[in-house]
């Protein structure tokens, strides 16, 4: 038998668990999270960041979520946690009793996560049968991915790294492997991400197409706040004060503004950045903010 794999665990009921066909059948793989990486900080902060983001966020609900993988499991908390993000109606019943019903349950939710963040299956690092069998590092996979998506502005924890062990079931016995494995990104990759957008493209590769995309954009402005009477001529000086993007979303999402949530005639800088970040926090909030913006 692969030594790493005795290494791997402290406690002999664990391994004992293991080396029966019903934990891991013969040809099947199954990677977790190493005893060595359950003590880490980092993965502990991340575990209730997310733990407080849904209790926070499915509070009117009463939900009330205290273990990830063990609350998580047949599907409840996560339909109500995507219905609530992103508007999404499932067609499945809220409560699943069995185990057949919470595998059906998981399924048809996990394919609607899928189609929503555009991932073929060979991109999953999850899947019905981790998550049921209350997998923490499918479970947190899972939860990252779908805060990632519906909440962008999200500040998750960077830079959570565990310790992860392959087992596989070979006809020669239990095969294991080690690596790696991040769980959230680098601090620094994001940083570089938020700076580096669609713009900074065109300013680095295609600085001649730039005006034809600022015209373009000003026409789609001008066309929508201009029922309001307003003309909007300069897209840097006009959208400074954040009368104009509050207006512009209120168009396009169809809802009206109350005057006395914004300032329609900043005196002020605190006031203007009072108007960029409820504008923010609107876009934030329709899922079109796809990475931190600073208001400033």
């Amino acid at each position: 038998m692969d030594p790493d794999f005795l290494n791997a665990f402290t406690q002999p009921s664990t391994l004992d668990r293991f080396l029966t066909e019903d934990v891991i059948a013969r040809g099947e793989k199954r990677k977790l999270i190493k005893p060595t990486s359950s003590n880490n900080p980092k993965l502990e902060e991340l575990k209730l960041f997310l733990t407080e983001w849904i209790n926070r966020t499915l509070k009117e609900e009463h939900i009330v979520v205290k273990r990830l993988e063990e609350d998580l499991y047949d599907g409840l908390v996560l339909h109500h946690l995507l219905e609530n993000l992103g508007s999404l109606k499932l067609d499945v019943d809220k409560i699943a009793l069995t185990e057949k019903k919470q595998r059906q349950k998981l399924s048809v939710i996990l394919e609607s996560v899928a189609k929503c963040l555009q991932l073929e299956e060979s991109q999953l690092k999850w899947s019905v049968e981790s998550i049921l069998a209350k997998d923490l590092l499918s479970t947190l996979h899972l939860l990252v991915a779908i805060a990632k998506h519906f909440e962008p502005t999200l500040a998750l924890p960077p830079n959570v790294q565990v310790e992860t062990i392959t087992i596989e079931n070979t006809s020669r016995g239990l095969k294991t492997s080690n690596a790696v494995e991040n769980i959230t990104e680098n601090k620094e990759n994001i940083e570089a991400q938020s700076k580096d957008d669609a713009f900074d493209e065109l300013y680095n590769c295609a600085p001649d197409k730039l005006d034809a995309v600022k015209k373009a954009l000003l026409q789609f402005v001008d066309q929508n706040v201009g029922k309001l009477g307003l003309n909007v001529k300069d897209i840097e000086s006009q959208f400074s004060d954040g009368v104009i993007l509050l207006l512009l979303i209120g168009q396009l999402e169809g809802y009206f503004l109350n005057l006395s949530n914004f300032f329609l005639t900043p005196a002020s800088t605190m006031e203007m950045l009072h108007n960029i970040n409820l504008a923010l926090e609107l876009l934030a909030e329709g899922h079109l903010l796809n990475s931190p913006v600073n208001s400033e």
